[in-house]
């Protein structure tokens, strides 16, 4: 029963949260199982050489795509090295980003244990899609409560 996505981000996102959201798939103490396969493997992507990564950005899963609320994923840039992330150069180029935004994303550094790499963080939390346990199940609930733009 593991979320996904289904919106695109087309216009500015504000800067990561002080810290990576509850159910960020990038942080070590949460329970594998919450995103679908679909959305772990978009983690890895980002472990590429600069010219192979993707060129969206990754914004926090606590928003709607389109919500005005909606930043960039603490967990992502705490994960990655900023300025070796191709998705966070081409949006401040095309103004999908403004300066302070991707200064914020440069600069930031989790209070919290985070996985150190995408495919580490995809690997846990593939692990759990089959059989989230009851806290997992809790953060699924809760999400789904918030998010008008996921698909189960």
């Amino acid at each position: 029963m593991a979320l996904g996505h289904t919106g695109c981000m087309s216009s500015s996102l504000r800067p990561p949260a002080q810290r990576p959201c509850e159910s960020c798939p990038y942080r070590r103490d949460v329970p594998a199982g919450i995103w679908t396969s679909e959305e772990y493997a978009k983690l890895r992507r980002y472990d590429a050489d600069t010219p192979d990564q993707p060129t969206g950005l990754f914004q926090c899963h606590q928003a709607d795509a389109d919500s005005a609320v909606r930043r960039v994923c603490g967990g992502w840039a705490g994960c990655h090295e900023g300025e070796q992330l191709l998705a966070l150069r081409l949006a401040l180029l095309d103004g999908r980003i403004d300066t302070a935004t991707y200064k914020a994303v440069v600069e930031y550094v989790s209070p919290v244990s985070l996985f150190s790499s995408g495919s580490e963080a995809r690997a846990h939390g593939e692990s759990g899609i089959e059989t989230p346990d009851e806290q997992a199940r809790h953060l699924i609930n809760k999400i789904t409560r918030t998010r008008n733009d996921l698909v189960q």
